[in-house]
């Protein structure tokens, strides 16, 4: 069993790894603030947040409140999809103090902590975990799916996002700090090592992938003399028009999944997983 941590007060959030709190090695901290003014015009958080909202609603819990965390929560953003339904028991956690600084401004009524999820646990079993496009910042991988099962209940869910296939990796990837881009056998089995049944298992971001590939090969080209923050705001933000017509080809992504199909390639790998 990893540690259960204890958490100390900073500027009035509990911090259960405040020696990382302000560390930023894992991610850009411009990305929040990007984050936080793009994520109602981005094509892309419009799209992964229907979907999302979609699998964590049918996987809630049927009877009573389904206890949520969701770790890597950033700005809160996902966690507005849901806040308002009655059956969720929210806590948001995130590693880095200038994300829960926008979360709590959006959503003053919800509980955000600062936690590190390789470091040990919060004191407290969920439902129903999510980290959404967070695992693949972490270097060490499977002590944070380690920690994360140990936090679920019994027959608990975990739905978990990541970007796939490393033939896909780019200069995004370096921007943004990822770790690595997954394949289907290698999430799986980390999973699966953990005590952790693959309930669902699909791609996404499969119609538009032709068109994600081409822009990695071309970006591979592109000024690297830019910021980091100045090439990432460059590669997230589009025009209304174009921005509305990629949101066409995703919504088609949406509706296959929601069919049930499992989508055989994309720029993410989407698991939902139960606790044995």
């Amino acid at each position: 069993m990893s540690e259960t941590l204890k958490y100390t007060m900073i500027d009035g959030i509990k911090c259960f790894s405040p020696d990382v709190a302000k560390d930023y090695t894992d991610y850009p901290d411009g990305g929040f603030d990007l984050t936080d003014s793009n994520a109602e015009n981005s094509f892309w958080v419009s799209s992964r947040n229907r979907l999302f909202k979609s699998i964590v609603h049918r996987y809630r819990s049927p009877n009573g409140k389904t206890k949520f965390l969701e770790i890597g929560c950033g700005t809160g953003d996902f966690i507005r999809q849901i806040v308002e339904h009655d059956n969720f028991e929210i806590t948001g956690s995130e590693v880095y103090l200038k994300g829960l600084v926008y979360a709590r401004k959006n959503l003053p009524g919800v509980d955000f902590v600062q936690f590190d999820v390789t470091q040990g646990r919060i004191g407290e079993q969920f439902d129903m975990i999510v980290a959404f496009d967070v695992l693949e910042h972490i270097d060490n991988d499977l002590a944070a799916i380690a920690n994360i099962s140990q936090m679920l209940r019994k027959d608990g869910v975990l739905v978990i996002s990541v970007p796939q296939h490393m033939f896909m990796w780019g200069e995004l990837d370096e921007i943004v700090k990822h770790k690595r881009r997954y394949s289907r056998n290698e999430l799986v089995g980390k999973l699966e090592q953990n005590g952790l049944d693959i309930a669902r298992c699909t791609s996404f971001v499969f119609t538009l992938f032709p068109v994600m590939y081409i822009s990695r090969l071309l970006d591979k080209g592109r000024d690297k003399s830019q910021s980091d923050e100045a090439a990432l705001a460059k590669r997230v933000t589009f025009p209304r028009v174009l921005n509305w017509l990629l949101d066409r080809f995703m919504r088609l992504d949406e509706a296959l999944i929601r069919l049930g199909l499992s989508l055989p390639f994309g720029g993410t790998l989407l698991v939902v997983a139960r606790k044995k």
